[in-house]
């Protein structure tokens, strides 16, 4: 009887597994057998025990080995047959792993994406907010690709405005990255809390992940011309851009910003073009929910002003024929009129008790006609003359929202006066009331301020380099009519008026072009990942 024992050990431990497989001819046969003889045999299988109790036959014993070689042969070919074909993964570039020629996970290498550290990482050049309305800001940042191929198909971030060190705003997001450029990321109506203005915008950019080649960048896109028109109505910004390369695109989203002549961002829109034929141009138009003719201060965007005088009883206080110091007041004030902008209409009013009615000087870009009307203006001769600012400053707003306003002009209000207020009376009492007069002044700034009329105020006469409560309290009542601190002036002379004059001609505008932004992005030209 001859018995095969095969044993999957190294060489090394083939008398262990002979000694353990010895005894298997005693259990095969059913009885206790000793005194066998045995052959051991190393293959590259493995290692095989021949046991012969008669004579052993050397070639029955090589038939058996081929027996055995061939059955291992067919079972370890079957093995790996299942193993390649159920569990085998051959290395890919969305493995997990960093395998193959990778020169890091999934990435470099025959991969198509890109490692993040072989790639500079974006450069944020600025981040800002723009009010649309009350409470409710756009928020704009420059992020800069300084990598001539690398873009990112996801490229998240965080909006946070701030007041101080209290965060007011916040709106995470995501966008895309083209390569080659600086690129704009723009959020539209953040939401503050509590309608507070934000003193400092920021914008968290998280690390990109997945960076993959483009074909093109900044290219792609140009801006043939733009034109900004209706600024104080419904403004609106048409730029005509040309898309340059052989390629159609898709979902382009275009930011346009307006910086002043010294660089600093004034305010930004957003479109979208969800089909640009590849070589043709389109028509791409951004606009804005209210005014944007005090925001954008360049003398591109034209003017409208009045001029407002003050002819109280105080102005003939210095006495004179013609009364000083009004003649003084009246030089300066056509002086004025030299020194603005070209493109530029000016009204005249002046005011004491009551506003001149009809005013002396409706909106007219000949400046010669609004020179005549303020050299016309006398003392009033009806009793005493009074000062009422509320009802002047209703006045010349409302010549300012008449069909002379020039839809893309700028509103100014230039309001000079020369001492308290004392009219109109408080109609519940019939008396004079300074703080109703005084209330009622503010509340008629207020509303020419909120229909976007930029207001400068002037405090005029000696009685200001007095200290005392009531000068201080014509001050504040003189600064609050004005858009704001660096609007109101003081000018207790005549030389220091005709400064004051000077500066606002000057500071109306600036001189040179506003710089208006219109960038892309789209990501039709990203190599897809595989």
């Amino acid at each position: 009887m001859f018995y095969v024992c095969q044993i999957f050990f190294y060489p090394k431990e083939n008398l262990t597994a002979s000694l353990l497989c010895s005894l298997s001819p005693a259990i095969f046969s059913g009885e206790k057998k000793s005194g066998h003889k045995f052959a051991i045999v190393t293959t590259f299988f493995g290692s095989f025990i021949w046991y012969n109790n008669n004579h052993m036959r050397m070639w029955a014993f090589w038939r058996r080995v081929q027996y055995g070689s061939g059955f291992l042969v067919f079972w370890s070919l079957f093995a790996v047959f299942v193993y390649y074909s159920i569990y085998y993964q051959a290395p890919n570039c969305f493995d997990n792993l960093q395998n193959g020629d990778e020169a890091g996970v999934d990435c470099d290498g025959s991969c198509i994406r890109m490692c993040a550290t072989s790639v500079i990482p974006p450069n944020l050049l600025w981040a800002e907010s723009f009010k649309v309305n009350e409470g409710q800001y756009n928020a704009v940042a420059y992020v800069e690709n300084l990598n001539k191929t690398a873009s990112a198909e996801v490229l998240r971030y965080t909006f946070k405005l701030m007041s101080g060190e209290k965060v007011i705003a916040v709106r995470s997001g995501e966008t895309i990255f083209p390569p080659d450029g600086t690129y704009p990321i723009f959020e539209g109506r953040m939401l503050t809390e509590n309608m507070e203005v934000p003193t400092k915008t920021i914008i968290e950019l998280e690390p990109i992940t997945v960076w993959q080649p483009a074909t093109i960048g900044r290219d792609q896109f140009r801006v043939l011309d733009y034109r900004l028109v209706d600024t104080d109505t419904r403004p609106r910004l048409t730029a005509r851009v040309e898309n340059s390369e052989l390629t159609n695109a898709d979902k382009v989203e275009v930011v346009t910003t307006i910086f002043n002549s010294a660089g600093k961002p004034l305010t930004a829109s957003q479109t979208f073009v969800d089909d640009f034929i590849a070589r043709t141009t389109r028509d791409v138009v951004f606009t804005w929910p209210s005014s944007i003719a005090k925001t954008v201060r360049s003398c591109d965007v034209p003017s409208d002003i009045m001029l407002v005088l003050d002819r109280s009883g105080s102005m003939a206080a210095d006495g004179g024929n013609p009364p000083e110091p009004l003649n003084s007041v009246k030089r300066v004030a056509m002086s004025f009129v030299d020194q603005v902008n070209k493109n530029t209409q000016i009204g005249f009013l002046s005011y004491a008790t009551n506003p001149s009615s009809p005013i002396e000087q409706s909106l007219d870009s000949d400046l010669s006609n609004t020179k005549e009307a303020i050299e016309s203006v006398v003392m009033g001769k009806d009793g005493v003359q009074y000062t009422n600012m509320g009802e002047a400053i209703a006045s010349a707003q409302a010549e300012l929202i008449s069909d002379r306003h020039r839809p893309d002009a700028r509103k100014v209000i230039i309001f000079m006066t020369d001492g308290d207020v004392t009219r109109p009376v408080n109609p519940e009492t019939g008396q004079a009331d300074r703080q109703y007069a005084a209330n009622f002044a503010n509340a008629k700034a207020t509303e020419a301020k909120d229909q976007n009329t930029l207001i400068y105020s002037i405090g005029f006469g000696d009685f200001l380099s007095e200290e005392n409560d009531s000068v201080v309290r014509d001050v504040s009542l003189i600064q609050g009519l004005a858009s704001g601190p660096e609007y109101y002036f003081s000018a207790p002379t005549i030389k220091e008026l005709e400064q004051v004059y000077k500066n606002i001609a000057v500071g109306i505008c600036e001189e040179g072009p506003a710089r208006v932004d219109v960038l892309t992005k789209t990501s039709t030209n990203f190599t897809p990942l595989r």
